[in-house]
């Protein structure tokens, strides 16, 4: 694996770091394999990058977008899935029902990056695009409905950003669901203080009291449900379980809205 530190961008080696360390427990709630991998051939200490609540908050996320997308996917057996903003993400084979179609998209650099570590494969395409622009998706096949996954991604944009984002998809694919992790207003004024973006020089964006604030930016879309990452967090710990009463409304969030 021809792959070097410099490589990566420091935001991608959390849940990197994360989902490696979780693998490698005994009980682990998640697997990744691929990971583990990555972590493996960097050689570098990324302990940083996995405290408690992060890690806690990576499994949940996983677990919630894991289970949302197979519940979607039942429903709609032949959907085209779409991991924009994908980083070094592999959902799909946590989720292939072996009828979907599965395309992982993200800025030029990055995609050139994950090609050292991915390779295409049937049904699932590394394809170069921008969540802010829709010219990659003339690249996409047509299909009846489209799930578009952005994890980790809408939470540093802009206001500005989330809405050009969201008329894109709107004005590209006809009819889709979104399901996107979306974060606190508390969080948008304290990137400094997260347990581990603090180690980066990323900074969130605007945050959200409520998921419904989307739908004043593109009204094609409507509200379908909401999860914080708490429901999952608070199975595993005491720790969990406090932070879920003390930071009720401090934790991240899965939004679906449909279109």
């Amino acid at each position: 694996m021809d792959l070097k530190f410099g490589d990566i961008q420091e935001t991608a080696l959390i849940p990197l770091a994360i989902k490696a360390s979780e693998t490698a427990r005994p009980n682990a709630r998640i697997r990744d394999e691929k990971a583990e991998e990555i972590i493996e051939t960097l050689g570098v200490d990324v302990s940083k990058y996995d405290p408690f609540l992060s890690h806690e908050g990576v499994v949940a996320r996983t677990i919630l977008f894991r289970d949302q997308l197979k519940a979607l996917l039942q429903a709609h057996p032949d959907a085209t899935c779409i991991n924009l903003g994908c980083g070094f993400d592999d959902k799909f084979s946590q989720v292939d029902n072996g009828r979907l179609r599965w395309f992982d998209v993200d800025l030029p650099d990055q995609i050139a990056v994950r090609r050292k570590v991915y390779e295409d494969r049937e049904r699932c395409t590394m394809l170069d695009g921008d969540a802010l622009n829709g010219y990659w998706t003339a690249n996409i096949p047509k299909a009846e409905l489209y799930i578009i996954v952005m994890e980790g991604v809408l939470e540093y944009f802009s206001r500005e950003q989330v809405k050009a984002c969201l008329n894109m998809l709107c004005d590209s694919f006809p009819h889709g669901y979104l399901l996107a992790e979306l974060h606190s207003p508390f969080l948008e004024k304290h990137s400094k203080q997260h347990d581990t973006v603090k180690y980066t020089n990323a900074t969130f964006g605007w945050g959200t009291k409520s998921g419904r604030e989307y739908l004043d930016l593109e009204p094609r879309m409507s509200f379908v449900s909401e999860t914080s990452y708490n429901t999952e967090m608070k199975k595993y710990s005491i720790r969990s379980k406090l932070f879920a009463i003390i930071g009720r409304n401090l934790n991240n969030r899965l939004a679906v809205y449909r279109w």
